[in-house]
């Protein structure tokens, strides 16, 4: 069962049931979201009722033995199952809407997401890069791996793990290398219901060779990102901003601007047509975060060391479409003994 997928008992009456029934079961549910699926005897979905439904039903006369259909409202949201639009998922979010069912064909109730605690459902498998040696971050890193060296109070990884499963993606997989025993250790029990699948490459392979090595997707489109990373980026406008585009691949990318602390030319051959002073130039540098059609990842060679720029420009090559996304938000890439000290900084304020 996914991250943010709810256990169906929970959140199920049957129609027989009476309005005394419902409120006893909205009294022990788990999150407190009192909200219940009202299902037939061959448990499909009629419609939802709500502890605020029960009260205006008894206000009009209505008994507590009464059946649960008298309170029930039979206008209800779902998502089909194997035909999940991320675009509904948001916009029932932003209504406020707390529980969301997956249908079959036949309306049964096959899963419940849950959008109070979670940010959305994205169809997408992930994939983190976590096989470096990070020598930069020697000393600290001859005996741990990068992955694993603590911000605040979890590893470096965790972070991305744990923002990964908010926006309800359940297949996650670690390609690892280095110290790979360590990360392999870590992932052992699954967290908030999702299971780590860690993968061991048997050399390094870059940034993205590593991917071959992971034997299942469930999902046409796939992240793949540096598990070292610090960031806030919102990976359902990613998702959204690589769909709405019909992109084969997006790369996130960050603002970074170079000053120059001098007066520089303007020249037409050794002509000096004018002088800019001091000027800035704004550029935007990859972060290591990538959105790619799952189907293309057979272009990457077989146990051979590849970047994710070698793919990158595979894909401009072959006149294939590669977009930018810009973060908006927070990103640091923990490479330098500097970079580790501004992260730890950073996660005393969030």
């Amino acid at each position: 069962m996914g991250c943010n997928i709810l256990e169906i008992r929970d959140y199920v009456i049957v129609e027989s049931a009476s309005i005394r029934d419902a409120i006893k079961t909205l009294n022990v549910q788990p999150n407190n979201v009192f909200t219940l699926f009202v299902v037939d005897s061959a448990g499909c979905l009629l419609g939802t009722v709500t502890d605020g439904d029960i009260r205006r039903c008894i206000v009009k006369g209505g008994s507590l033995d009464d059946s649960v259909t008298l309170a029930m409202c039979k206008n209800c949201y779902y998502v089909e199952l194997g035909n999940i639009d991320v675009k509904v998922i948001h916009g029932l979010k932003s209504k406020g809407i707390a529980l969301i069912p997956c249908l079959d064909l036949q309306k049964h109730i096959m899963e419940i997401y849950d959008l109070k605690t979670y940010k959305s459902v994205l169809p997408i498998d992930a994939v983190l890069m976590a096989g470096g040696k990070g020598e930069r971050l020697r000393p600290l890193t001859e005996k741990t791996p990068k992955p694993l060296l603590p911000v605040g109070d979890k590893a470096i990884i965790d972070y991305n793990i744990d923002r990964l499963i908010t926006y309800g993606i359940d297949h996650i997989s670690v390609t690892t290398n280095y110290l790979h025993e360590q990360i392999e250790m870590h992932f052992e029990e699954a967290r908030n219901g999702i299971t780590v699948k860690c993968v061991c490459e048997p050399t390094y392979l870059g940034t993205i060779g590593s991917v071959k090595f992971v034997d299942t997707f469930c999902n046409d489109t796939v992240l793949v990102m540096n598990s070292d990373l610090f960031t806030n980026i919102d990976y359902k406008d990613f998702y959204l901003h690589f769909k709405e585009n019909d992109a084969d691949m997006s790369v996130a990318a960050v603002p970074y601007s170079v000053s120059v602390p001098y007066g520089i030319f303007e020249l037409e051959g050794r002509n000096i047509q004018g002088v800019k002073e001091k000027p800035t130039y704004n550029y935007y540098a990859n972060a290591g975060i990538y959105l790619i059609k799952t189907k293309l990842l057979d272009l990457i060679p077989e146990d051979t060391f590849y970047n994710a720029t070698d793919f990158m420009e595979k894909l401009i090559r072959e006149q294939m479409k590669v977009v930018r996304f810009p973060i908006t938000g927070y990103w640091i890439d923990i490479g330098k003994p500097e970079d580790y000290k501004r992260t730890q900084e950073l996660v005393k304020h969030l």
